[in-house]
C-alpha cells in the first residue's frame, strides 16, 4: 500500500490537473503497488480538500456496473465517487468543454434518496424504498488521467472519471414506471450515436444504489437523504467536442439537450 505522503502528493497532483484541465501519467505506471484501497484514500483526500475550498457535496455516482462501460474500459468491477453542487447542470445548458479533460458523455438514470440507506445487507428492495424519484441523466466524463493502460486504482483515484451531470425534468417514483426499460436514445448533431435500457445496468439501474450503501458500510459511512446517486451508463461513452449539441430520448422520461462551447 501507498504511504500517507504518496496518497496526499498524488492528490494535489489531481487537483492541480482539475484545475488546469490537464492530463497526468498512470499512477499505476508509476506506483505498480498501489491498491483500490489507496486509490479511495487518494479520492478521500481529493474530497476533501474540495469541500474545504467550499464546494459542497450534493451526491455520488457509480460508475462501471454495465457490460457496455466495462468493455469499453476494460474494467470489470464497479466504483464510485463523489459530484458537487457546481458540476449539476439543467437540461439546454452549454457546458465549456475546456472545463474537462477527454470529454465524453453517458446515458445514465439518477435516484435522489428520501431517507437514509445503509448496509450491510442493503437489497434492490430496500434501495427502491428509499429512492423519491428517478430522473434521466447524461454524466460528462473528465480524465485526468492518460487512458492508454489505465486500472480501476486509476480511475478511482480519479474521482471515478466525474466531470458533470445534466438532469432531465421528468421525475418518476420506482412505482410510476419499470426503471429496467426506460431507453436512452444518444445523439450528437442530430445522429444516433448511441442506444441502450436501463436494465444493462446490473439487470435494474437501482441495484447499484443498494451495492453503495453496502460498500458505504465497510468504511462506516451510509448514504443520506436528500443525496443524488448517479446509478451508472447503459451505453458506451460518446466524445463530444466544442460545438457538438447532444440530445437523449428517455421516451417516457422525455429528453435532456446540452450544447459544448
Amino acid at each position: 500500500m501507498l504511504s500517507e505522503e504518496t496518497i496526499t502528493r498524488i492528490a494535489a497532483e489531481l487537483a492541480e490537473a482539475d484545475r488546469t484541465h490537464a492530463v497526468i501519467p498512470r499512477i499505476t505506471a508509476r506506483y505498480p503497488e498501489a491498491t483500490v484501497e489507496d486509490s479511495y484514500a487518494i479520492q478521500g483526500v481529493w474530497r476533501d480538500t474540495q469541500i474545504a475550498a467550499g464546494r459542497r457535496l450534493v451526491g455520488r455516482k457509480i460508475g462501471l456496473t454495465s457490460k457496455a462501460m466495462q468493455q469499453a474500459t476494460g474494467i470489470t468491477e464497479p466504483d464510485y465517487g463523489v459530484m458537487f453542487d457546481d458540476t449539476v447542470h439543467e437540461s439546454g445548458a452549454e457546458i465549456p468543454v475546456d472545463h474537462f479533460s477527454n470529454v465524453r458523455i453517458e446515458v445514465e438514470l439518477a435516484f435522489v434518496l428520501k431517507k437514509p440507506l445503509e448496509g450491510p445487507d442493503c437489497t434492490l428492495e430496500d434501495a427502491l424504498e428509499a429512492i423519491d424519484y428517478a430522473v434521466p441523466a447524461l454524466e460528462v466524463l473528465n480524465s485526468h488521467i492518460e487512458l492508454e493502460g489505465r486500472t480501476i486504482v486509476d480511475t478511482i483515484s480519479d474521482n471515478a472519471a466525474y466531470g458533470a451531470m445534466v438532469l432531465g425534468t421528468v421525475h418518476k417514483r420506482p412505482d410510476e414506471i419499470d426503471l429496467r426499460w426506460v431507453p436512452g436514445v444518444l445523439s450528437r448533431n442530430g445522429e444516433i450515436e448511441e442506444t441502450g435500457v436501463a436494465a444493462g445496468v446490473l439487470g435494474h439501474p437501482a441495484t447499484g444504489v443498494a451495492w453503495l450503501a453496502n460498500k458505504f458500510h465497510q468504511h462506516g459511512a451510509r448514504l443520506e437523504a436528500g443525496e443524488i446517486i448517479l446509478a451508472g451508463s447503459f451505453t458506451r461513452p460518446m466524445w463530444v467536442s466544442r460545438g457538438d449539441e447532444v440530445l437523449c430520448d428517455y421516451g417516457p422520461m422525455g429528453t435532456i439537450t446540452c450544447r459544448f462551447v
